[in-house]
Formats: C-alpha cells, structure tokens, sequence
C-alpha cells in the first residue's frame, strides 16, 4: 500500500513556507511581544508630550526643563561633556541614552544575521527588497517636494520605519495576524535601522578629529579581539564602549554610531555548548542523593560542599548563553520602557497653538507627509510585489496582496528614527521653526499611516486566528 496518499504533494519549498511560523524562535516572538508593548507605552508618551507642550501654563516648564545641565563629573573631567561643554538633558538624550538605544539594534541586527530572519538568504530577500523600496521612494518623494528649499537636507526624514510603534499596531489585531506578517514587519524595520544607521554615520558627521577618532578604533580593535577570545564578561564591553561612545562624541563622528559598532564586537557564541552546559547540570545535580531529601525539606544551611554544587550549575548557566543575547534581552526593558517613550517625550512635545493648521498641507510637513503616507507604502508594496513576481522569494506565509499592501503601509510610522533624524537635520536655533513643522509631519504622517494600515489590515484579515497563532501571546 502507498502510505504517501496522505503526504503533502505540494513542492517542497511551499510546504516549507506554511511551517515557517513553526521555525520561529521563541525568543523571536517575545522580541515582538515586547516590541509591541512598548509601542503602546511609546504612543502614551507622545500623546502626553503633545498635550503637556500645549498647556500655556506648563509648557515653559516643559521647554526650560530640557536645558538643565547634566554632569558625570570627577573632578574636572566630565564624562557628558562635548568639546569642553556640559550637555543639557536634551542632548544627553539625544546623544547618550539613543546611543544605548543603537546599541540594542546593533545587538539585534547582529543576532537577525547570524540565527535570524537575516540568516537565510531566500527568506531575508522579501524584506530587504521592501526596506530598500521603503527607504528610496519616500526620499525621491522629499526631493521632488523640496527642490531649491531651505528644507532639501531633511530628506532622509521619512525614510525610517518605527519598529515598536507599527507592532503596536499589529498588536492591537492580536492573533488574527500571522506571525510570518509580522516578522516580515520586524525584519523589514531592522533593515530600515540599518539604512538610517548609515545615513546618519555618512551625512550627519563633521569636523572629524583624527586622533580621537584613531583611540576610538584602537579600543574598538580591542573589543573585536575580545570578542573573539569569547570574553564574557559585560562590563568589558559596556565599559570599553563607553569610551568608544565618548571618543565619537568628541571626534566628530555621531556618536549613535559607535552603540552599534561596539554591539558588533559583543560575542554571540557562548563558552559552553548546550549539551556541554546539559552534562555538567546533571553531574552536579547527581551529587544530591535521594536518601539526602528528607533534610534538604527543611530551611537549612546549605554545606560547603552542596554550595559548590549549585555554583558550578551558576557559572555554567552564565557560560552557556551569549553576551550578545543576555545584554539584548536585558537591555530590551530599558530601551522600549524607559528610553524610547523618554525620547518621544522630550521630542515630541510640538506647540500646535503656535502653528498655522494650513502649514501642514504645504512646505516640510507636506513633503514628510508625502513621504511616510504615499512614499513608504509606494516603495515597500512595489518592490515586495516585483521581487514575488519574479520569483526570487515567496510571499510570507498565510497573507495575501491586500494584507502585504496594509502592512506596507504600517511601514509608513516613521516616528522614533525620523525625529531623531530631523533633530540632526535641524538641530540650530534658526532652525528652530523648521524643526518644529518637520516633527508636525512626522506625527501626522506617522498616524495616517498607522490608522490606514489598521482599518486596512482590520478589514482584510480573516476574523479567527491566524495559523499557529491561536496559543499566541502575540
């Protein structure tokens, strides 16, 4: 008898594709979880920064407070300081804490290429294609709009994609999402993260200063070989990136940047092996013998020998996973709790009563409006749609065109990377005005596309749970 008859006929790279939400790392998805949470906190801290900067008795506070001086100071060294002068707590978290917020992506980015969506070649290719589509369309959009303005330099504005605020989208829509759209959205913004990277490291650097910028690549050298010497220890990293981070700070060179490369010097292979980690577990474990239970019942102090045991089970649970996914996972409260809303608060606070309500439909705002709400969806839909077209990678599992067009236009929530872009591009006083009209338009732009891509995805998406996402806590 042919025992095939129940067997999938179907080729074996679609059969292949249905499994893909299978082959989703655990750590995968709470990644996305965790993404998405801090979305929610992320649109709390904006909203909040909208109204408190709109309150006439409030907001002079509101823009006084970001002036304060911060100091790490021991003696006359300061360690927040710029050529000499001390930041004030807008630049601090501007070029500090978003440096740590960098640091987390160089982590991620990492971590995507060598186990990730990044690893596989075939499936990484739809959303890169799409990243790259989302990043050139918005920009030609911008220039078109802004030829022979005094505004022309913001045009790397709306190229960028918020990862935890459009997952928060996607979050709303809970299981009815499969998971291959949403991973499709995760990596898809981390190439976004990776094309801003660059553009603020080649556009946003000046009056480089090459001895600073030599100690930087000497430290940096000495991360790489640490890391290649498997050296475990985080204080190692965080505290020689430290001073990668002054060095760029004071060299010229933005120092966001040098959070992502010292995360690309952060180890991703761990001393021990699972199966190594696995034995050595059993072995200590195997000291404590079952006629020894009746007194380890009652609350006793342990021996030495038993506390030797159970330190050897300590040390080889910190062997047995890497720098790199322990400081990610670690870092990734700080980052989508604390830092990301904290920077949105302090950035996002626009005074609207100031602002004419037709100034949205016209200069930078208009030209960053096109460019989130038409450019990015333009781009990632179109070059999504030809790289399936033409075979070279399959659409993500369980969607459909309409499902890719919305989720294409969730691609258009800018936000994070785009203010902090535009505090770069218009970071003068005489600017001032500039900077606020742009950041007009990054809100605006980013919620027309976050309300479109849901009623969008809302009406496309089938009304029961997605394929494995019924046990989703997604």
């Amino acid at each position: 008898m042919n025992n095939d008859s129940n067997s999938d006929s179907r080729p074996k790279a679609e059969v292949e594709i249905d499994n893909m939400p299978h082959r989703v790392f655990f750590a995968a998805r709470q990644a996305i979880g965790r993404h998405a949470t801090g979305g929610n906190i992320l649109i709390l801290a904006t909203v909040l920064a909208l109204i408190v900067a709109n309150i006439p008795a409030i907001n002079g506070y509101y823009e006084e407070f970001w002036t304060s001086e911060v100091r790490l100071q021991i003696g006359s060294f300061n360690l927040f300081s710029h050529h000499g002068e001390p930041m004030n707590l807008i630049e601090f978290i501007n070029d500090a804490l978003m440096a740590v917020f960098f640091f987390s992506i160089g982590l991620e980015i990492k971590r995507e290429v060598l186990v990730g969506e990044l690893s596989s070649f075939r499936q990484a290719l739809l959303p890169i294609v799409g990243a790259i589509g989302g990043m050139l369309v918005p920009v030609i959009i911008f220039f078109c709009l802004a030829n022979g303005t005094d505004f022309i330099g913001g045009a790397a504005i709306p190229m960028a994609t918020d990862i935890a605020f459009s997952l928060g989208v996607l979050a709303m829509l809970g299981n009815r999402v499969p998971i291959s759209l949403k991973v499709f959205l995760t990596t898809l913004a981390v190439v976004d993260d990776i094309g801003g990277i660059i553009v603020i490291a080649v556009f946003y650097s000046s009056g480089i200063e090459l001895e600073l910028l030599a100690w930087a690549a000497g430290i940096l050298a000495l991360l790489y070989l640490g890391g290649r010497c498997l050296i475990q220890s985080k204080i190692f990293y965080i505290g020689l990136g430290t001073v990668v981070w002054f060095l760029f700070l004071n060299s010229g060179i933005h120092p966001t940047i040098a959070g992502v490369l010292v995360a690309f010097c952060v180890p991703a292979k761990p001393v021990y092996e699972p199966m190594k980690y696995i034995r050595k577990i059993r072995t200590a474990i195997g000291n404590f013998r079952s006629e020894d239970d009746a007194t380890l019942n009652s609350r006793t102090i342990l021996s030495n020998e038993q506390m030797n045991w159970l330190k050897e089970i300590e040390s080889s649970s910190d062997k047995v996973i890497s720098p790199l996914q322990e400081l990610e996972d670690s870092l990734h409260p700080l980052v989508n709790f604390f830092i990301v809303p904290l920077f949105a608060f302090a950035n996002a606070g626009i005074f609207l009563l100031g602002l004419d309500p037709m100034s949205i439909f016209n200069g930078i705002s208009l030209a960053i409006i096109c460019g989130l709400v038409f450019g990015k969806f333009l781009g990632i839909f179109s070059f999504a749609w030809l790289t399936v077209k033409l075979k070279l990678a399959p659409m993500p599992a369980h969607a459909n065109w309409h499902q890719m067009a919305s989720v294409s236009m969730l691609g258009g929530i800018g936000f994070t990377v785009s203010l902090f872009i535009a505090t770069l591009s218009f970071g003068g006083p005489e600017q001032a005005d500039l900077l606020n009209h742009a950041k007009l338009g990054i809100v605006v732009g980013s919620i027309l596309s976050g309300i479109i891509g849901f009623i969008w995805l809302h009406k496309t998406l089938p009304q029961v749970a997605a394929p494995g996402e019924s046990d989703s806590d997604d």
